[in-house]
């Protein structure tokens, strides 16, 4: 609380000061950069510690003796509490201080997740995870509210793809983490280690000075905490969601993350069993080669993404979506020719792998910015809570659980046409293997409904506009 205390203090110094306009610029822009740093490290560590279970999932299923249907569902529970306690706090974030909002979950989820390498069974894990939920749930709504006060329309994309560059950063540290501490010392220890960043960058966010809301949408410079912003309709006040949800633009941009996330938490959730099973890898080997197709590549697609989404978005307004709905087409045939591969052909696995999810990457910097630009500044982190609960419902908590049914199914088949009597790990990764190919038909999907939504944001944006004026 003493960086929250300064930072009001120092606000106070400011408005007797009265500095020039060129200090004044300086002092935003520092101050900008460092919330979003800390709001990048916290968005790291919010998928740091929620790709651990994927990460380490070999070893959790054979101490646990799990299923695949089993390990799946601890990616379900997660989204689905994730999703659900959302919707709240995304009404928090628009009414409270965002930055103790951030702080409180951060520090939460981090000792849930050092709980979580303590479980000594299937069932305290499972509870643990939905914890975990509880706390990460706070991190996006009220985080990219803040990047949304923070940057003007023109710079969104960028800073929203820094923001966001925490994703792949640390699926990579989760991966590379798995492979050295978890071969090492065990998949506990990776969970308990986690907890140590995340308090101190819980303390570090109550130094974020709280931006006005909507202050950049006027040019006017952001003074004080909790200020008000530009008026909004009363409608919208009185019924938030359903302000959000008259927009066709949400609805197509809803409809995108449920197929997206749908792959994203497939991906994740499986493709390190996947490497091992499949391609006969070590947990180690495993976890390098996803660290790198899942994670390290991602900053080219967040940050190029942003770059260029802000460059489209300059000449056309739908330029952001559509950017989205091309990478999101190039994905699709990439991933499944990765699929494709034979056993032991890890390069050109890699190497597809590599293409499909960098292209997939641009997405968030990309349609996260567009929410931004859609909806009104006040309802920022109620459009953003509702897209989070039902991407995470529909596609994300669906993904790992459907995945690992799909696998367990394939495998019985297996078994079965070979007519064995027990299921083995091959079977297993010909189960697995058919069940993932269901990710580059839902790309194909996810581009199309992006198409749609590109028709459809100006025209909203114009309905904002006028709702407003």
């Amino acid at each position: 609380m003493e960086c929250a205390g300064a930072a009001r203090a120092a606000g106070a110094d400011d408005d007797h000061a009265e500095p020039s306009g060129a200090l004044i610029m300086t002092k935003l822009t520092t101050r900008a950069s460092f919330a979003l740093f800390v709001l990048f490290a916290i968005n790291l560590l919010n998928f740091f510690d929620r790709q651990l279970p994927g990460a380490l999932g070999e070893p959790i299923r054979r101490e646990f003796h799990l299923s695949d249907t089993a390990l799946g569902s601890l990616g379900t529970v997660f989204t689905l509490i994730y999703a659900l306690v959302g919707l709240p706090f995304g009404r928090i974030s628009d009414k409270w201080y965002r930055t103790r909002l951030i702080a409180a979950g951060t520090a939460a989820w981090s000792i849930l997740t050092a709980a979580s390498g303590l479980a000594q069974n299937y069932l305290q894990m499972f509870v643990a995870r939905l914890g975990v939920g509880v706390g990460e749930a706070t991190c996006a709504p009220a985080g990219q509210s803040l990047i949304g006060d923070l940057y003007p329309p023109h710079a969104r994309s960028r800073a929203m793809g820094i923001f966001m560059l925490g994703l792949p950063a640390g699926l990579f540290l989760a991966y590379m983490t798995a492979g050295t501490l978890g071969a090492r010392f065990g998949w506990r220890a990776t969970f308990l280690v986690a907890c140590v960043p995340g308090l101190v960058f819980a303390l570090l966010a109550l130094c974020i000075r709280e931006p006005a809301r909507g202050a950049l949408e006027l040019a006017a410079p952001i003074a004080a905490p909790i200020a008000t912003s530009i008026a909004i309709p009363g409608a919208a006040v009185r019924s938030p969601f359903a302000a959000v949800l008259s927009l066709p633009t949400m609805w197509w941009i809803i409809l995108s993350g449920i197929f997206h996330n749908f792959n994203m938490y497939a991906i994740n959730s499986f493709q390190s069993p996947f490497l091992q099973r499949f391609h006969a890898m070590s947990l180690k080997e495993a976890s390098t080669v996803s660290a790198i197709s899942i994670g390290a590549v991602g900053a080219v697609g967040l940050l190029g993404g942003g770059w260029l989404a802000d460059k489209l978005s300059a000449k056309r307004r739908n330029g952001r979506l559509l950017l989205a709905a091309g990478c999101m087409a190039i994905a699709a045939p990439c991933i499944l020719l990765a699929l494709n591969q034979p056993k032991g052909a890890i390069t050109a696995f890699m190497l597809l792998m590599m293409m499909g999810t960098m292209t997939m990457y641009v997405y968030y910097a990309t349609v996260y910015a567009a929410i931004q630009e859609v909806i009104e500044p006040r309802l920022r982190g109620t459009a953003v809570a509702i897209y989070f609960c039902c991407m995470y419902i529909l596609g994300a908590s669906l993904g790992p659980l459907v995945t690992g049914m799909l696998s367990d199914q394939f495998a019985r088949a297996a078994m079965q046409t070979a007519g064995a009597a027990a299921m083995t790990d091959a079977y297993k990764a010909i189960g697995l293997h058919s069940a993932m190919y269901l990710i580059p038909v839902l790309a194909v999907l996810a581009s199309l409904v992006l198409f749609a939504a590109s028709q459809t944001l100006e025209k909203d944006i114009r309905r904002q506009q006028a709702a407003v004026g």
